[in-house]
C-alpha cells in the first residue's frame, strides 16, 4: 500500500528545493567541487561494475529510481547501455517531463517506486542515487525496497549511493547507515564503501579543487556518502 502521506511531503520538499534555486546554487554543474564528487562517483561506480561482472552494459536492463531529469541514466548510455533498455521513474511529473525532452531515447515514467510498473524479475540493475535518505517514513522505504526486490532478476544489483550522516542544515532528509542498508535489504550480498567529499566543502574549493579534492576526500570522517552494490540472491 502507497504511503500517500509521505508521497505528498516528498513532492512538497522537491517543489520546495526548486523554488529555493537549488538547481542554480548548491546543485550548480558548473560548480568544480560538484563535478569532482560527479567525476569520482563515476569512476567508483565503474569499477564496482566491472568487479561484479556488469560490464559491459551491453542488453542490461536499468531502472533508476528517482531519477531527475534523467543525467544518470544518460551516463549509463555513454558507458554502452543501449537506451531501449534504460528505464526512469520520478514523483515529479516536472522532472519526468524535463527528462523525456532531453533524452527522448529512453524511456521515463511518473510512478511511485513503491508500486514499481514492471514485471517479476524485469531488470538487472536498479540505481538508487540519494533516494532512501530523503525517505523519511520507515513503511515507504521498506515497500520500495521490496518492489526492488521484485523487479530484480536473481543476481541482478541494486546501485546504491546516499548519506550515511545526517545533514543538520536540511532537516528533510536522514542518513542510512551500513547497518540500516543490510537491514533493509537483508538477503542481498553487499559491497559498499565511504566516497565523497562533504558536499558543502567541496563546493567551496573553488580553483583549488584539483589540487585539494583528493587528499581532503581520503580523510575518512569527511566522506560522507556510501556507494555499494548489493546483489540479490
Amino acid at each position: 500500500m502507497e504511503t500517500r502521506a509521505e508521497v505528498d511531503r516528498l513532492r512538497r520538499v522537491y517543489r520546495g528545493y526548486t523554488a529555493g534555486g537549488y538547481e542554480r546554487s548548491k546543485w550548480l554543474d558548473a560548480n568544480k567541487g560538484n563535478q569532482a564528487i560527479r567525476h569520482e562517483r563515476e569512476l567508483e561506480t565503474r569499477k564496482l561494475l566491472q568487479q561484479a561482472g556488469l560490464l559491459p552494459l551491453g542488453d542490461r536492463r536499468i531502472l533508476d529510481i528517482g531519477c531527475g531529469t534523467g543525467e544518470q541514466l544518460a551516463v549509463f548510455a555513454n558507458w554502452g547501455a543501449r537506451p531501449q533498455n534504460l528505464f526512469g521513474v520520478d514523483l515529479m511529473p516536472e522532472r519526468v517531463r524535463a527528462a523525456q525532452l532531453k533524452f527522448p531515447q529512453i524511456t521515463f515514467q511518473l510512478a511511485n517506486a513503491e508500486a514499481l510498473p514492471f514485471r517479476d524479475g524485469s531488470f538487472n540493475i536498479v540505481a538508487a542515487l540519494t533516494v532512501f535518505t530523503s525517505i523519511l517514513d520507515q513503511q515507504m522505504r521498506g515497500n520500495i525496497c521490496r518492489e526492488i526486490e521484485r523487479i530484480l532478476v536473481p543476481g541482478g544489483g541494486v546501485l546504491w549511493y546516499d548519506f550515511r550522516i545526517n545533514n543538520p542544515l536540511n532537516q528533510h532528509v536522514r542518513g542510512v547507515s551500513r547497518k540500516q542498508i543490510q537491514r533493509l535489504f537483508p538477503d542481498f550480498r553487499m559491497t559498499l564503501k565511504t566516497i565523497s567529499l562533504l558536499p558543502p566543502l567541496a563546493r567551496r574549493l573553488g580553483l583549488l579543487t584539483d589540487r585539494l579534492y583528493a587528499p581532503l576526500r581520503s580523510l575518512p570522517f569527511l566522506r560522507t556518502h556510501l556507494l555499494g552494490l548489493l546483489i540479490k540472491p
